[in-house]
């Protein structure tokens, strides 16, 4: 029989600021956390909304990447301890991203022939501050990177807990850092149809309503500590599944159902029924084909007093960081007793939910999509 697996530990670095504490209090404002910034409109000298993340952190950590990635593990590790948590002997890693430290690999290619010192150079690469973060707080456990896309943080998460079940680690840290919005990569979002950046947050990121445009890119790097040992925890991760719908490399499938697998499945796996979700975390880009595949699986798979949102009109797309970040959204929600769901601009689903919400009893479902085909659900109890 599998043992309990919960989240005893959450660090994050947002656009609303450097730790946890920050994340909660930008949700709560029900204030977007992007600003409108110089550069990223149609052309360079117009401005355009996108939410980077701020400098901060420890200069001695390397690139604004490393110091992101670093601190939120942090965070997490001391967030878990006050908690209850001690490490175990085998603490495990597992890493998530898509375009790792993109800034500084832009700096190498715009040097030529100019070489980086070695340093800069090796801290460029993924397991440098993996490194750096397993001999700073002596862990010796199984340790790896991973990609999904914007699936990437629930992928490492269920990864996370097949560990723990198997008797592989005693704890992971499971943590994703994406920090891409430079100017060139929005624009290519913003040209294949899907980032918006010349209307408000609130505007044009409407999930589950009438006339959602897309999201607003965004950056985060989040963590969150899982252990099987008796903690103060936030929440416990009942199980999940995973799909891929060999579709398209950008398109999803128009045909839902392997999308609608991946939460059926999930379901199974956690060993609960649809009946006992009470809401759905959904991954809500506010784009029109992501809105039609979760609104058939909210329509095909749950009764109608399960109910919807997405928070990503507040924080933004942070592409592999978008799936952590809402699953710590999930649990900073139960610890404050609070939903900071956005509030409605516009005619939307009749399960979606209208503004921030005290939350019922009932389990949570969280489900991210990621490019390329990657369908992620993780059942949560954060009773």
């Amino acid at each position: 029989m599998r043992s309990k697996t919960d989240i005893c530990g959450i660090g994050a670095v947002t656009a609303y600021g450097w730790g946890r504490e920050s994340l909660w209090e930008g949700l709560a404002s029900g204030v977007p956390c992007a600003q409108f910034t110089e550069g990223f409109g149609e052309t360079p000298d117009l401005p355009g909304w996108v939410a980077h993340v701020a400098e901060g952190g420890r200069s001695r950590d390397g690139s604004l990447h490393a110091r992101a990635l670093l601190a939120a593990a942090r965070d997490a590790i001391e967030d878990a301890g006050s908690r209850g948590w001690s490490p175990g002997r085998r603490v495990g890693v597992i890493a998530g991203g898509v375009r790792e430290d993109l800034r500084s690999w832009d700096r190498l290619t715009e040097m030529g022939d100019q070489l980086m010192y070695r340093r800069e150079f090796i801290g460029m690469m993924p397991s440098t501050p993996i490194a750096s973060l397993m001999a700073e707080f002596g862990f010796h456990g199984p340790s790896m990177t991973t990609s999904a896309m914007c699936a990437t943080g629930s992928a490492a998460t269920l990864t996370a807990k097949m560990w723990l079940d198997a008797g592989m680690a005693d704890d992971v840290v499971v943590l994703t850092t994406d920090l891409s919005a430079t100017r060139p990569v929005v624009r290519n979002f913003v040209h294949c149809g899907v980032a918006i950046t010349d209307v408000p947050p609130l505007e044009a990121c409407r999930p589950f309503q009438e006339g959602t445009m897309g999201f607003t890119f965004s950056e985060a790097a989040v963590a969150i500590v899982l252990t099987q040992r008796k903690t103060d925890s936030y929440a416990s991760v009942l199980g999940g599944a995973m799909t891929h719908e060999a579709h398209n490399a950008m398109a999803l499938d128009p045909d839902p159902t392997t999308a609608i697998a991946a939460v059926t499945e999930g379901l199974e796996n956690a060993n609960v029924s649809a009946a006992d979700i009470r809401y759905v975390n959904a991954h809500g880009t506010g784009t029109k084909l992501c809105h039609r595949t979760e609104s058939r699986i909210l329509e095909t798979v749950f009764p109608g007093s399960t109910r919807i949102y997405s928070i990503k009109p507040l924080t933004g797309h942070s592409q592999s960081s978008s799936a952590l970040t809402e699953i710590a959204a999930s649990c900073l929600a139960a610890e404050h007793d609070l939903i900071p769901a956005p509030k409605p601009v516009a005619d939307g689903h009749p399960q979606l939910l209208e503004g921030p919400t005290r939350p019922e009893s009932g389990l949570t479902v969280k489900t991210s999509i990621g490019m390329g085909g990657y369908v992620t659900s993780v059942v949560l109890d954060t009773a």
